[in-house]
C-alpha cells in the first residue's frame, strides 16, 4: 500500500523498531467486529443461539470477532431484531471504557452512526437519557434508526452544532463521550480512502475542530463527571495535545486510568509541550500490537470549580412542570395489553404523534431534533397505531399478545418484508387485534389480525432487501 511520505516519516518517528511490523499488519486481513445488545439479550444467552462460529474480543466483554469474508450478520433476522451491532474491534473501546451505570445522563456528542451510542444506551438499562447528536442530519438519521433498532426509549437524537447544546445544557450531564473528527489515520488500513481524505484534510485541520468540540463539551459536564475523548487516528495534535490543550483550559479535568489490556499502549506525554506525565495514563492502540484498527482514548473527570457553581444553577430551567395532563383513550385501552405503567406526565403529543419523554430534561425550544423520547405511535380515528420504535422497546413478556416465530420457519423472512400473514396454524392468533411479532422471543414489530391473516405493519423503510 502507498503510504504518503510525511505519514511514513511520522510514523517511523512515532514507532522507532516497531515501524517494520507496522508495516506488515497492512498485508493482514481485516478484522470484523459484533457487539451484544445486552438491552435485549444477554452474551450467554446470545452465544447459545449465535448462528455463526464466534470468538471473543478479550479486552470488550460483550464484543466477538467473526468471518466476515463468508458470513452476513446484516442478512439475518437477529440483526433485524436488534440483537448486535456490526462494529470494528478496536472502535468498541471508548464506550466501553466509559463507566456509565442506569439512571445516567449521558451524552454522545458525535454520535453518527450509532456504534458508541448504541452500547451507552444500552449500558443505561432504561433509565437516565442518552442524548445522541451528529451535526450532520442525514448521518444523524442513520443513528435514529440503529438506536431504536436496539429499544432505546429513554434518548434525544439532535442535529446541531456542539457549541449551540450549551446553553441547554451547561453543567448538566454525568457522562459525555466525544468520538471526534479525525484525520483517520487509524483507520489506513481498513479503508485505502482514508488515505486521499488525509492528504486533503489532515490533522491540522481536525485539531482545531476538536479543540472547539472537547472544550464545547467540557461546558455540559457536571462537576464529577466523566469525560471520554476518543480518535481513531495517530497523530499527538489530535491526541495527548487535545487532552493538554482542553486541561489548559480547564484545569479541574484530571486525568484518569483506563482499565487495561496487554495490547493498549501508554499515551506519549513527551509529544506534548508540558509533557505532563499524567497524559501516559492514555491510551493508544496500534493494529501490529492487537487485532484491530488504530485509536486513541483519554477518561478524564471534571473536578469543582467553586466560584462558578452558583451561576450555573441559576441557568438551569426544567421544561414541562406544573402541566396537567391527561392520557388519550385510544393509548389507555392500548396500554391495557402491556404491561407497561407510563407516567401521564411524560407524554408528549405533537398532532397525531405521542411520545414518551424522559425525565428531567431542561427547555430545549430551538434545538434541531430528529426524535424527542420514545415515540409511541399514532392517534388515528377512534384508534391507536404502535410505532417500530415501540414494538422494539418491548420484552416478549410485557405484551399480552404475542406471535413468536421460531427461526426456522419461513414466515419471518416474510414477515421483514412486508407480506401478509396467514396465521391460522397458530393458537396464540385468536382475538382480532394488534400483536407483536417476535423471532425466538425477540420482537422484530406489529401486525394487525383479522381473520385469521396478519396485516404487516413492519416499518416499510426498515424492510429486508432480497
Amino acid at each position: 500500500m502507498n503510504l504518503p511520505k510525511a505519514f511514513e516519516d511520522k510514523m517511523k518517528a512515532l514507532l522507532g523498531d516497531e515501524y517494520g511490523s507496522y508495516l506488515e499488519c497492512y498485508e493482514e486481513p481485516r478484522h470484523y467486529g459484533l457487539r451484544v445488545n445486552t438491552n435485549k439479550i444477554s452474551v450467554e444467552e446470545f452465544l447459545k443461539i449465535a448462528p455463526w462460529p464466534l470468538e471473543p474480543i478479550p479486552w470488550i466483554s460483550n464484543g466477538f470477532y467473526y468471518d466476515g469474508e463468508n458470513v452476513q450478520p446484516a442478512k439475518h433476522p437477529y440483526y433485524f431484531a436488534g440483537l448486535y451491532y456490526l462494529q470494528e474491534p478496536s472502535a468498541m473501546t471508548p464506550a466501553s471504557r466509559l463507566p456509565v451505570e442506569p439512571g445516567d445522563r449521558v451524552l454522545d456528542v458525535c454520535a453518527a452512526p450509532g456504534g458508541k451510542a448504541t452500547e451507552l444506551g444500552a449500558r443505561l438499562q432504561g433509565e437516565g437519557v442518552l442524548i445522541a447528536n451528529d451535526i450532520s442530519n442525514s448521518r444523524a438519521k442513520g443513528l435514529l434508526k440503529n438506536l431504536e433498532l436496539f429499544g432505546i426509549g429513554n434518548m434525544l437524537v439532535l442535529s446541531e452544532e456542539p457549541g449551540k447544546l450549551i446553553e441547554y445544557f451547561s453543567e448538566y450531564f454525568d457522562k459525555i463521550l466525544i468520538d471526534a473528527p479525525c484525520s483517520g489515520e487509524g483507520m489506513f488500513r481498513k479503508d485505502k480512502k482514508m488515505v486521499k481524505a488525509w492528504e486533503e484534510h489532515g490533522p491540522e485541520f481536525f485539531s482545531r475542530l476538536q479543540r472547539s468540540i472537547i472544550t464545547q463539551a467540557a461546558a455540559m459536564l457536571k462537576p464529577g463527571g466523566m469525560l471520554l475523548y476518543s480518535t481513531c487516528t495517530f497523530d499527538a495534535s489530535e491526541n495527548e495535545q487535545t487532552i493538554e490543550y482542553l486541561r489548559s483550559q480547564y484545569p479541574e479535568f484530571t486525568i484518569c486510568p483506563i482499565e487495561p489490556y496487554d495490547g493498549f499502549v501508554q499515551g506519549m506525554p513527551e509529544l506534548t509541550e508540558g509533557r505532563d506525565p499524567g497524559l501516559a495514563e492514555t491510551v493508544r492502540i496500534f493494529p501490529h500490537r492487537m487485532q484491530g484498527e488504530g485509536h486513541y482514548l483519554a477518561l478524564l473527570k471534571k473536578g469543582c470549580a467553586p466560584e462558578l457553581r452558583e451561576e450555573k444553577k441559576k441557568q438551569k430551567s426544567t421544561g414541562g412542570a406544573g402541566k396537567s395532563k391527561k392520557m388519550p383513550e385510544e393509548l389507555a385501552e392500548f396500554l391495557k395489553d402491556t404491561q407497561w405503567d407510563l407516567d401521564v406526565s411524560r407524554l408528549d403529543i405533537h398532532g397525531e404523534r405521542i411520545y414518551y419523554m424522559p425525565s428531567g430534561l431542561p427547555t430545549m425550544r430551538g434545538v434541531r431534533f430528529l426524535r424527542s423520547g420514545l415515540l409511541l405511535g399514532e392517534l388515528k380515528k377512534n384508534r391507536f397505531e404502535p410505532s417500530q420504535a415501540l414494538a422494539m422497546c418491548l420484552k416478549k413478556q410485557e405484551y399480552k399478545k404475542v406471535l413468536d416465530f421460531p427461526l426456522s420457519d419461513d414466515r419471518v423472512i416474510k414477515y421483514l418484508k412486508g407480506d401478509t400473514l396467514d396465521v391460522e396454524d397458530m393458537s396464540a392468533a385468536k382475538e382480532k387485534g394488534w400483536y407483536l411479532i417476535c423471532v425466538d422471543g425477540y420482537p422484530l414489530g406489529f401486525g394487525k389480525l383479522a381473520n385469521q391473516t396478519l396485516k404487516n405493519k413492519y416499518l416499510p423503510g426498515w424492510r429486508w432487501m432480497s
